[in-house]
């Protein structure tokens, strides 16, 4: 009888030993991700200045930042090497037209331009070449159209030599803020897969890495941005250029057919201006 006496009072101690294990299991269990978040948080660096989101980075994301980081370095060597290019070639240009419009001919337009100006030089050794070569038809009326048609050669070449390394300009401005988005989706795609390994959506854990990744986009921005701007001035600068060459052809153009309308002093002249 006592020990039936005593049952109910052992079950209920039972039963609420069953439900403090229960609550405290809950307890754990609900304390858990608190914990994991906050050890994470612990370990995960928060240091996010620039260069330490750098160093954080996935390899793939530091490729891409280093790709578009060079890519700016080279449109502004391009961008200095271009504006120095075209200010002496403009330079150049612009005296070989105020000594050209004082020149009566060949021989005194080779004279007064001298050795030192290579655009001009060949313009008038073009035209010289050709007046020799027609010397037996000068009164034939195709020399100015030969002599013309030399000169846009010789600008179309100017031309092409002045714009070499702006294509890279281009291609900078066009992709690099494809180049660096690539860099962000990478960088953020293993963010969330951190986010799957860790179980947690802790803000302190998740913005480190899609800041890291982020930076690809802004570096792909700082990179994009200058280059078309500095590509569209090179090509104003190149067209204005480009105007005085074919001014200069034009000038070596009016006294070739001055020399040409001199008739019988034509030859003396070739011969003075080679």
């Amino acid at each position: 009888m006592k020990h039936l006496k005593r049952s109910p009072s052992i079950m209920a101690a039972a039963f609420l030993s069953s439900t403090t294990l229960a609550w405290a299991e809950a307890a754990a269990g609900a304390s858990t991700p608190r914990a994991i978040d906050t050890a994470l948080s612990a370990i995960k660096p928060r240091d996010l200045s620039v260069w330490a989101m750098f160093l954080n980075a996935d390899i793939v994301v530091k490729f891409v930042m280093v790709g578009l980081l060079l890519a700016s370095v080279a449109t502004w060597a391009i961008f200095i090497a271009k504006t120095i290019e075209l200010r002496k070639s403009r330079r150049r240009a612009a005296d070989a037209i105020e000594k050209l419009s004082e020149a009566r001919g060949l021989a005194e337009a080779r004279l007064a331009i001298g050795p030192g100006d290579r655009l001009t030089g060949a313009l008038l050794s073009e035209a010289t070449r050709e007046l020799r070569l027609s010397s037996d038809i000068l009164g034939g009326p195709g020399l100015k159209e030969r002599v013309a048609s030399c000169f846009a050669e010789i600008e179309r070449a100017e031309g092409l030599a002045i714009k070499r390394g702006t294509g890279l300009l281009a291609s900078v401005g066009s992709t690099g803020p494809f180049v660096g988005l690539f860099g962000t989706v990478w960088g953020i795609m293993n963010s969330f897969i951190g986010i799957s390994k860790a179980q947690t959506t802790n803000l302190a854990v998740v913005a480190p890495g899609i800041a890291e990744a982020l930076l690809a986009t802004a570096i792909g921005l700082f990179a994009a941005i200058p280059a078309v701007l500095i590509y569209n001035h090179l090509a104003r600068s190149t067209g204005s250029y480009l105007e005085l060459v074919s001014n200069v052809s034009g000038e070596l153009l009016r006294i070739v057919s001055r020399d040409l309308d001199r008739g019988g002093h034509v030859s003396s002249n070739i011969h003075a201006a080679e």
